[in-house]
């Protein structure tokens, strides 16, 4: 019978995903520290608030309230949207409200509006509370310039009209768990594939196999292909029980889910890039955590995985932006909370093309077979 590396692929595929389900770091990474991270959050609510405000064209950027308002540190003013933008963006929780502020004039109150939506959630109450503070500071400003202020009643120091659209209630859960989908993307593709890679070619697995007919593309796929499967299935548990549990935000329904797994797949191919890449720099298994860490831990900590990236320094931002696991969240959390499709994500696709078109070429530089 002919040879078949096809059939020697799919047996390779087979072997490796009953070798990830055997191991107790597998499941870990991938299954039960997301879910842990999940729990805890969807219960308490996210730390490290920060709201998104935007600001319309019109607005008085010189007027004291503004200034004090653009100080606050959880608040994120956006200038640079168009009216349209930020009304659907507003509707869809993007943006936590919408502010117009008219010119300060001593003595008289400012006009000023403000528009939240019901997918504001808490954040319009803390915003509320941070636009009083801000009036009664200016209140206070005023009657002090005044020496004889005996039987003289200040005006209000606003006039305030705010008004509240309809939008769906942006969760916690929204934002936390297509972090951790993340999260286990990226340990299963950076851990489990350096570590998976340097122990075949240590315990001289891959030298065997150069024995056999089998090509080398068929090794690589087929434990890629295991991966894949077993990091899906992963995927699809987490989406369910956040769903079902905790109330995962899932507009269009099966159609997400697909899309949000097709995004995961993306991921984690590029992911595996990192792990190919440190597999073959690694001089033994004791140097892959270290390494693996390098890569891992800033991406965790400062892709959005756990917090917005908008409660950061505008030049950490910049970093942030720059990290693939930051553009496969925000992809993953338009898909499952904006009801965007794949072509509504290019830009976030087009970064992550790029990254994985740098990864693979260091890695085909770098991997190592014996």
């Amino acid at each position: 019978m002919k040879y078949s590396n096809t059939r020697a692929t799919l047996a390779i595929a087979k072997a490796s995903f009953r070798s990830i389900l055997r191991s107790p770091s597998a499941v870990v990474f991938s299954l039960a520290f997301p879910l842990i991270f999940i729990l805890v959050f969807a219960n308490i609510g996210g730390g490290g608030m920060s709201i998104d405000v935007g600001v319309t064209k019109g607005c008085d950027t010189l007027n004291p309230v503004y200034k004090v308002l653009a100080q606050n540190k959880i608040v994120h003013l956006t200038k640079n949207q168009t009216a349209d933008e930020m009304s659907k963006n507003l509707a869809k929780g993007s943006l936590d409200a919408i502010i117009n502020i008219g010119p300060f004039v001593p003595m008289k109150p400012i006009d000023m509006s403000v528009q939240y939506s019901h997918a504001s959630g808490d954040k319009g109450a803390v915003l509320k509370s941070a636009l009083n503070n801000i009036f009664y500071r200016i209140q206070s400003e005023e009657l002090s310039r005044i020496k004889a202020y005996s039987g003289i009643k200040l005006p209000d120091a606003v006039n305030l009209k705010e008004t509240v659209v309809t939008g769906r209630e942006y969760k916690y859960i929204d934002f936390i768990l297509p972090g951790q989908l993340g999260f286990s993307l990226l340990s299963s593709g950076v851990f489990g594939t350096a570590f998976v890679f340097i122990g075949l070619r240590l315990t001289l697995v891959i030298k065997r196999f150069f024995a056999t007919p089998v090509k080398r593309y068929s090794i690589v796929l087929g434990e890629a292909i295991a991966r894949i499967v077993f990091s899906l299935l992963g995927a699809l548990f987490i989406i369910m029980v956040g769903h079902f549990a905790f109330g995962f935000t899932l507009i269009h329904g099966v159609v997400t889910v697909l899309n949000m797994l097709v995004l995961c797949a993306i991921g984690l191919i590029i992911f595996m890039g990192f792990g190919f890449t440190i597999s073959g720099i690694a001089k033994n298994e004791s140097t892959v955590p270290p390494l693996s860490n390098i890569i891992t831990l800033p991406q965790f900590l400062l892709s959005g995985t756990f917090f917005s990236i908008t409660a950061f320094p505008t030049w950490l931002r910049y970093v942030s932006n720059a990290l693939p696991l930051t553009h496969l969240n925000n992809a993953m959390r338009k898909v499952a909370f904006e009801g965007a499709g794949l072509g509504d994500v290019t830009h976030q696709l087009f970064i992550l093309l790029i990254w994985g078109i740098g990864i693979y070429a260091v890695a085909v530089k770098t991997f190592k077979w014996e």
